[in-house]
Formats: C-alpha cells, sequence, structure tokens
C-alpha cells in the first residue's frame, strides 16, 4: 500500500508545479503531513516510553535533515526538469540500492544474485538517463540525475529511522512523527529565508494535489512503511517500493501522456525486474 500511494506523488506534484515553485511545493506537502502527525506526535510526546533518549537527537536530527528537505528538494527539483514516467523508473532502482546499502551499514546478509541485481538496475538506471539525453519528450538528463541522487540521500533517511526503530525505544509511530515533524520545521526556516511566505492564492487543483501529497503520499505512507520496516529486514522491505515506479510512470503515461522511447522502456524493465528478482531471494 505504500509503495502505490507513493507512486502518485510525483503526478500530484507536478500539477502543483505548475503554480508553486519547488521549495514552496514541498513546503505544502509537509505541512499537512505534519499535521496528519500532530495527534500521534503530540500522544508519542506525553508517552514517557517514547520520550526522545539523550543519544538520540543526533540520529533524529540526521534522519529530518536528509529525509526531509534534503531528499524531497532534490528529488522535486528533478521532477520540474524531468518527466513523471522517468522519475518513477529512476526511483524502482531504490529497492535494489537499499538492498546494497543496508549490507553495507547495517550489515544484512546480501547475496551475489542481490549484488547482480544491483549491477543490472544501475544499468537500465543509466538507458533511462540516455533516452533524456537522446532527447525523448520533455525529460532531461539534468532533472534524472537529480532524482537519482534522491535516492541515495533517501537509503541514509530509511537506514537511519531502522536503526531507531531497532534500539527498542520508539515505535514505528514515534518514529516516523519525530522525524517528519523535525524535518518539516528545518524546512519552514529554509523556505521563509529564501522565497518568504509561500502564495495561498491557488486553482482547487493545486490544493487538493498538496494535500493529498501530505495526507496520503506522505502521512498515510510513513506509517504504513515504517510499520512494516519493524517487522522484516530492510533488504526485503524495500522490494514493496517497485510498485511505485509502476504506478507512477503507468500514470504519466496515461494521465500526462509522458512519451517512453525505447531506451527507457528498457531500462525501466531492467530497473523493475531487478527488483522483481530481489523480491523472489
Amino acid at each position: 500500500m505504500a509503495g502505490c500511494l507513493w507512486g502518485t506523488g510525483f503526478l500530484f506534484g507536478k500539477w502543483a508545479l505548475t503554480e508553486l515553485s519547488v521549495r514552496q511545493y514541498v513546503l505544502y506537502r509537509f505541512l499537512f503531513a505534519s499535521i496528519g502527525f500532530a495527534p500521534l506526535t503530540w500522544r508519542a510526546l506525553r508517552n514517557v516510553y517514547t520520550r526522545i533518549a539523550r543519544q538520540d537527537y543526533s540520529l533524529i536530527f540526521v534522519a529530518a535533515l536528509l529525509g526531509v528537505p534534503v531528499q524531497f528538494l532534490i528529488q522535486f527539483a528533478g521532477l520540474a526538469r524531468t518527466t513523471v514516467s522517468h522519475a518513477s523508473l529512476m526511483v524502482g532502482a531504490l529497492p535494489v540500492l537499499l538492498a546494497a546499502g543496508s549490507a553495507l551499514f547495517a550489515h544484512e546478509k546480501v547475496t551475489k544474485g542481490r549484488w547482480a541485481a544491483l549491477f543490472a538496475s544501475m544499468i537500465g538506471a543509466g538507458l533511462i538517463a540516455f533516452g533524456a539525453s537522446s532527447g525523448e519528450g520533455q525529460a532531461s538528463l539534468s532533472g534524472d540525475l537529480l532524482v537519482v541522487l534522491s535516492l541515495f540521500i533517501a537509503i541514509a533517511w530509511i537506514l537511519i529511522t531502522q536503526a531507531l526503530m531497532k534500539s527498542g525505544r520508539y515505535s514505528p509511530v514515534a518514529a516516523s512523527a519525530y522525524v517528519i515533524t523535525a524535518g518539516t520545521l528545518m524546512l519552514i526556516v529554509w523556505v521563509l529565508a529564501t522565497e518568504g511566505l509561500p502564495p495561498i492564492h491557488l486553482s482547487a487543483r493545486t490544493w487538493a494535489c498538496v494535500v493529498a501529497s501530505g495526507i496520503l503520499a506522505t502521512t498515510v505512507t510513513t506509517y504504513l512503511w515504517n510499520w512494516g520496516l519493524s517487522r522484516v529486514p530492510a533488504s526485503q522491505a524495500g522490494v514493496f517500493l517497485n510498485l511505485e515506479p509502476v504506478v507512477g510512470a503507468l500514470l504519466g503515461v496515461l494521465v500526462l501522456h509522458d512519451v517512453l522511447g525505447s531506451y527507457s522502456i528498457l531500462g525501466g524493465l531492467l530497473v523493475i525486474g531487478a527488483a522483481i528478482y530481489v523480491a523472489a531471494k
């Protein structure tokens, strides 16, 4: 469910970016997400067993910084320069990258087959980027590369959040609420300092997009994802993220009429196929 709902995020973002800058859109998205987290954030703060331990402040700060302002500002700056389908297919590399990251930093066992899947996934991402550089629709190489950069940042965010939950001091709800709320506060400071107050006179479609992005594609998905991540290894949980590029690419083609050339189709098949292989193993 988290993977499917995350797949709608690029479509909502593309529509919202017709009236908002990248920073303004990301700010609105996480303001609504924080509203969704607010009741549980308050409950977690009142619960003595989920209050933040002093040794965890630095982890929460880093996870919040990477997971909200850094990751999403870079990712949607990439989306502004490429298509929904290209961005979605690039995100398909995340499950395999996450498996590699969990092996290197969380010491989870990853087989030779999964490393081969990582190689295939990287070739696929390269083919998608090559399709952009070949003049495929409105896609661009710079936009695709920014999306890829955001994936590496997402891996760090996921592994740090998992470490917080594995400590036994935080439930998935508390970890999600603390990280997202702290990240949103950082985002508010950055946007107000660089662009001032965001506009409020927006079309009904844009408001619907930012609300859906915040509540459905951020609050609900984060709860679902962290609830699942607390019960399975990150290398296994990551395979369900392959639903995101499928849903996102289909929405881009069917709703926005994105054009995918042969290189991007082949690259997308390699990326998603690698994720399916990891799921099967």
